[in-house]
């Protein structure tokens, strides 16, 4: 149980950091979205192919294909350049804010479309998620950058597709190993463009290999780890709690300043969903 926690607490920290590092190197003009996004599904890719062919079981030190498919790598390119892009105008606070807002959206919608009935409870709680992402995201003074606010919804909704696709994995380790090595074909061209038209300081790569490395490839293989521990129910709830070390870690280190219309709107946002996800919970019981 201890050990679980203690995994668990790591790999949201290491989720938060993605938002923070991503707003640090982009939002400083450090390196740019195709480049960014070029290295950290690269070494990502390189980190979990690694963990998985030397510290896996055996089968999957075999030498046999990775699994996964190339649509699921489609979605996880895309999570990746639109989450890049959205940094470039968004704060870390505000960035995963409406991330994760917007996967665990998509995937109550989805629940939807295959025929689950909500309760009232649930309507309620979807409601008030729904219009308080609207309040959230509206222009106005003081409002996040509607552009970026559509990129990271789009990040939101692949990642959603790409974690839908994924639910009953045998080894969801090793087959997001596979995609993130699918994805780093589409990174060809990306970096390509990179090289030819933008520009990228020692410290913005040094950041872009932060994420790939540490908060993507380390984070992913500790949070599959910690899922064996967790009911769904706890995985969905739990992750809630990034937008908020995000919060933390944005004031804390990147000296950024929230406004009261994003911390009313994300409490209401993050409120709405974990009622909705509680109620769920009771329903299904």
């Amino acid at each position: 149980m201890r050990s679980t926690f203690l995994l668990t607490a790591v790999a949201m920290l290491a989720f938060a950091a993605n938002s923070l590092l991503a707003r640090e190197a982009l939002g400083t003009s450090s390196i740019e979205a195709s480049g960014y996004t070029a290295i950290r599904l690269v070494s990502g890719a390189a980190v979990l192919y690694a963990l998985v062919r030397y510290a896996g079981p055996a089968t999957a030190r075999s030498g046999q294909a990775l699994p996964g498919d190339w649509l699921s790598a489609v979605a996880l390119f895309v999570y990746a350049i639109a989450f890049s892009a959205a940094y470039l105008s968004l704060g870390a606070a505000t960035g995963a804010l409406i991330l994760f807002s917007s996967v665990q959206a998509s995937m109550l919608a989805y629940g939807l479309t295959r025929g689950d009935r909500p309760s009232p409870r649930e309507l309620i709680g979807f409601a008030v998620a729904f219009a308080a992402f609207v309040y959230l995201v509206l222009p106005g003074a003081g409002r996040p950058d509607l552009a970026g606010s559509l990129l990271m919804i789009a990040s939101g909704v692949a990642w959603a597709v790409y974690t839908l696709r994924g639910r009953g994995s045998r080894d969801p380790l090793a087959e997001t190993a596979g995609n993130f090595l699918r994805a780093s074909a589409f990174c060809i061209p990306l970096a390509g463009f990179a090289l030819a038209y933008e520009t990228a300081t020692p410290s913005g790569i040094v950041l872009a290999l932060a994420s790939g490395i540490v908060a993507s490839g380390l984070g992913y293989s500790i949070w599959y780890r910690a899922l064996r521990g967790l009911t769904t129910f706890q995985a969905a709830l739990i992750q809630l709690s990034v937008p908020v070390i995000a919060a933390a870690g944005a004031i804390l280190f990147l000296s950024e300043r929230l406004t009261l219309h994003v911390v009313l709107a994300g409490a209401l946002v993050l409120g709405g969903i974990g009622f909705a996800l509680l109620a769920k919970q009771k329903r299904q019981a």
